[in-house]
């Protein structure tokens, strides 16, 4: 057991997912709200706290985002500089000021929405949003969740709010990656508890999988009553393992087009001796497995790095596009 929880950590901290640990420090203390910040004042850079924080609204590249615990909002430019915080509604409209200000066209078009893993920053997502705009069009939004800091419900919650801010928008495919891809199927499923908090939002069109824990992570399971997991990640750490039986259950196969990339080296052993079968390090090839898939590829690369992978790049871009990662031949669906 000492031997899974230390490889455990130390792949994760070629990401930076130690980051959170302690968080006050390394993320100066959460940068709690201030409140209040008046309007057309000097925008102020932020101080960090990613896990503290989840996109709410989006209009372009400002958004609007919410505290895990607090409540508080802030608005954040596409330099994620802060211009306005308190409430939900005084953030909007000091974004509405801005957009008049600054004449900010309406968004139209197609989009794809990225979600990062567990603990993850969202910069990890950025060299694929940026091949998604460059060659194919999109406008990317690149969303950031308090992931280690809230559930996956919430998060599902926080995902139904950023997708209904996206007016204008014709199209939306979304991309996940890890934990993303959890995220994005609870929110297909929908709340779950009669309140109609949100729906699955009709535009969108297709999904990429990229290393999903579609059945849950074993390592998670494995740490789910060690105290130092408990406190890095948190409540979705532990539904990811000790509580995944009844996560499932409340998880959609998305009924839209979707793909999935799995991690793996080819060979039974993978690269982890602590996990069966052909592995990335982190989870194994099977678990990314979902049955319903239009396609699926396997790359050889790491959990925490798959996502940057040239060929990551290009096969999310060409699902997307086409609906089938190398090509109509080499197809491989996932059936029963």
């Amino acid at each position: 057991m000492k031997r899974t929880f230390s490889a455990f950590l130390g792949l994760s901290i070629g990401t930076g997912i130690l980051a959170c640990l302690g968080c006050a420090p390394l993320h100066l203390a959460h940068e709690k709200p201030v409140g209040g910040l008046a309007e057309g004042t000097i925008p102020v850079p932020t101080l960090g706290g990613t896990q503290f924080w989840s996109d709410v609204y989006f209009l372009h590249q400002w958004r609007i985002q919410q505290h895990c615990s607090s409540g508080e909002c802030r608005l954040l430019d596409p330099q994620a500089w802060r211009h306005a915080s308190g409430t939900f509604e005084q953030c909007r409209a000091r974004l509405e000021e801005i957009r008049q200000e600054r004449d900010l066209p309406p968004m139209v078009g197609k989009a794809v929405v990225l979600m990062h893993g567990l603990a993850a920053p969202r910069w990890s997502m950025h060299l694929l949003g940026e091949h998604l705009r460059n060659n194919g069009g999109y406008h990317i939004f690149n969303v950031e969740y308090a992931s280690t800091r809230r559930s996956i419900d919430e998060h599902a919650e926080s995902l139904a709010s950023v997708l209904a801010s996206l007016e204008g928008i014709d199209v939306v495919h979304l991309v996940g990656h890890s934990m993303g891809n959890v995220v994005i199927r609870r929110y297909l499923a929908e709340p779950g508890d009669g309140s109609g908090a949100w729906r699955p939002d009709p535009r969108i069109r297709r999904i990429v999988m990229i290393a999903p824990p579609n059945h849950g992570a074993i390592a998670a399971r494995r740490l789910a009553n060690f105290g130092l997991f408990k406190k890095v990640f948190g409540e979705a750490g532990q539904q990811l393992g000790a509580e995944w039986n009844d996560l499932e259950t409340r998880l959609a196969v998305p009924g839209v087009e979707f793909g999935i990339i799995g991690g793996g080296v080819g060979y039974r052993g993978g690269i982890s001796p602590l996990l069966p079968g052909d592995d990335d390090g982190r989870i194994t090839l099977d678990t990314t497995r979902l049955v319903g898939a239009e396609d699926f590829v396997r790359v050889s690369a790491v959990h925490e790095l798959i996502a940057n992978d040239p060929r990551v790049f290009r096969y999310t871009l060409r699902f997307l596009e086409e609906g089938y990662f190398i090509s109509p031949e080499q197809r491989q669906p996932i059936v029963d």
